[in-house]
């Protein structure tokens, strides 16, 4: 029995997309094949408007287990007037299929797709797939939001990884009226950079928890798109502000354990620190404290473990430094 999803027609490169103005289609993007030879296929939206404008692409799942930013591209492809749309928007579900269908972060063979990007064509399998998702997808863009969430046994607030320096990062970062942002330029091996080298301003939206949809996340994450969209204008809605402007961070980094055991933490999301305040307590099986953790300098908690049991250098908490 055919299904609607057999009637969508497969491209290898987003050039090949056929839209027309005023329209949105469905494609399968194969970029790679599977060990019986079938292929593997990205779900791509495109919706091209009437009138000329810039493309906005987005991705989510380039790490397999983040979902919420997947509901934010199904909602504004739900929610848009296409025949009022100036220029064009690609929006990648899932670009981690293979980690999507096993529920996992990495790539078949165990890779961060965000630590290699731009990849190499004539590398391993999860190089060969990152050089084609850059050559064939994120090329065609104009501007480019990479939708995240925390990693499994971690939890974030809502914030924005964007070079602030840059003008139109820092513009991109602000619409989104997150609750934090980190000043972060563009690293290599980071969708992001692989972006950026390609003159495509880039900025990288932390929308929450792995594994599940978050609702008002979801609609933060919406809302942020939309601003981006007005200011473009790529379409006429207002910019929404938020009454509680983000907490600009200069840096951030990770704090982690000296040795494993089971760790409680003491603060919580969004909380401001102290240099000097205790933020986490380490104890054994039996219950007996090893170690307790202080900050370091003063800042803000943007994300922290919600794992318990840690080993040597486990992930303890966050740090963003104003």
């Amino acid at each position: 029995m055919q299904t609607a999803e057999d009637t969508i027609p497969i491209i290898t490169d987003l050039a090949q997309a056929d839209v027309a103005p005023g329209t949105c289609r469905h494609y399968w993007l194969r970029l790679v094949s599977d060990a019986l030879g079938e292929p593997v296929r990205i779900p791509v939206i495109i919706a091209k408007g009437r009138y000329p404008g810039p493309t906005l692409g987005l991705t989510a799942a380039i790490h397999g287990d983040e979902l919420n930013g997947i509901r934010v591209i199904q909602r504004l492809f739900a929610d848009l007037d296409v025949e009022e749309l100036h220029g064009t928007i690609i929006g990648l579900l899932v670009v981690n299929v293979p980690g999507f269908f096993r529920q996992q972060r990495f790539y078949l063979d165990g890779t961060d797709l965000n630590h290699i990007m731009p990849g190499n064509p004539r590398g391993n399998a999860s190089q060969v797939f990152a050089s084609r998702l850059i050559q064939r997808a994120i090329r065609h863009f104009s501007f480019l939001l990479d939708l995240h969430t925390a990693s499994r046994g971690r939890t974030n607030s809502y914030y924005v990884r964007a070079d602030m320096a840059q003008e139109t990062t820092r513009q991109l970062a602000m619409l989104q009226n997150p609750q934090i942002i980190v000043h972060n330029p563009p690293s290599d091996g980071t969708l992001r950079g692989a972006a950026a080298e390609l003159g495509i301003p880039a900025i990288t939206l932390e929308v929450g928890n792995p594994g599940v949809y978050q609702r008002k996340l979801i609609r933060s994450g919406l809302e942020g798109v939309h601003n981006v969209l007005s200011h473009l204008k790529m379409t006429a809605d207002d910019i929404i502000t938020s009454e509680n402007p983000p907490v600009l961070c200069r840096k951030s980094y990770w704090l982690y354990t000296h040795t494993g055991g089971l760790l409680t933490l003491e603060v919580e999301l969004l909380e401001r620190v102290s240099k000097g305040q205790s933020v986490a307590t380490l104890r054994d099986v039996f219950g007996n404290v090893k170690e307790r953790y202080e900050a370091p300098e003063d800042g803000i908690v943007i994300g922290k473990s919600t794992m318990p049991v840690n080993y040597s250098g486990g992930r303890i908490l966050h740090l963003g430094i104003a």
